[in-house]
């Protein structure tokens, strides 16, 4: 009697032992139970940036601004005060991203704008999403103005969420 006791006791606990973890793990990643880790969709949004660095023999570039991702890798409604070698000015920037969802890292090409609705600048950036996909980080891997003439940067961005 006392061994079929022992039997009983110990398939409880082990019912309760794997009903926790599975609770546990179920719990520890709510992010990912609704699609991959990092998408399009998760990165849709409003975000707040800023980009700081240099464009080579030019001088230091600082920027501050907003933007929107869409679902379908559009970036929209980009506004942007920035300061080249101390020259303030008011851009816009329109492009498009990209997110490889396995890294959580992707693409962006955008193209700026001054206030006359004027092509200034397209740049490419290389980046880095968090994993809960309210942040990212970005390196400009390329910046052209519009006669085809690549400037050197070294220009680094930041952005939130909002």
């Amino acid at each position: 009697m006392k061994g079929r006791h022992m039997k009983c006791s110990i398939t409880r606990t082990g019912i309760a032992i794997g009903f926790a973890m599975a609770m546990i793990v179920s719990m520890a990643s709510p992010a990912q139970a609704g699609g991959p880790p990092c998408s399009l969709a998760r990165a849709a949004g409003n975000w707040a940036f800023t980009d700081n660095g240099t464009v080579v023999g030019i001088g230091l570039r600082a920027t501050v601004g907003t933007f929107t991702l869409d679902a379908a890798g559009n970036v929209l409604n980009g506004v942007a005060t920035s300061s080249l070698n101390g020259s303030v000015a008011d851009e816009t920037f329109s492009g498009t991203y990209t997110v490889k969802n396995a890294h959580c890292t992707g693409t962006m090409s955008l193209t700026f704008y001054d206030t006359s609705a004027n092509e200034i600048l397209t740049v490419t950036l290389n980046l880095a999403f968090d994993d809960k996909m309210d942040e990212l980080r970005g390196l400009f891997t390329s910046a052209t103005l519009p006669n085809n003439t690549p400037l050197p940067t070294v220009i680094t961005l930041d952005a939130r969420q909002q």
